[in-house]
């Protein structure tokens, strides 16, 4: 390499490094492989907590899976994230959703999900987050359908 290019070479190097630090961190990671970032949605994400142990969180999951089914797979702008209200690791996350049959992403546990509001003290919990920021919720107990649908509306 000619020696005015090694400089050049070195400059080019570090600011690589550094824009690519400087870019944000998606605020969701999900077991479908999405970044969601709040400040950017298209449109209104459903967000449920749930636990294993929660009778009420397992009795909504077919209701759950239905609108994941019929109004989400088919929009772009409607989504819809789980998240486990147990400390859980990513393959334990994984190894939920199989064993429940939950068709819909999941949060995953790393890197860390931010939500703009408070972990609900109570299950289940169903938020939404709607592009202009502002937030639905909690919802307490099981949803449905109906329910749900009629929580995306703003």
């Amino acid at each position: 390499m000619k020696n005015w290019l090694k400089p050049l070479a070195g400059t080019a190097i570090v600011l690589t490094t550094l824009l690519a630090g400087c870019s944000k961190a998606p605020d969701v990671v999900t077991t479908h492989e999405q970044e969601l970032d709040w400040n950017n949605l298209q449109g209104p994400v459903v967000v449920n907590y749930f636990a294993e142990w929660c009778a009420p969180c397992l009795r909504e999951l077919p209701e759950l899976n239905e609108f994941y089914h019929q109004d989400i797979e088919s929009t772009s702008n409607l989504q819809l994230v789980g998240v486990s209200f147990d400390p859980l690791d990513n393959q334990q996350i994984k190894a939920l959703a199989e064993r429940h049959s939950i068709d819909y992403p999941l949060a995953l546990a790393q890197p860390t999900a931010k939500f703009p509001f408070e972990r609900p003290k109570m299950l289940p919990a169903t938020y939404v987050i709607f592009a202009d920021g502002s937030v639905k919720g909690p919802m307490m107990g099981e949803q449905t359908l109906a329910s749900l649908r009629e929580a995306v509306k703003q």
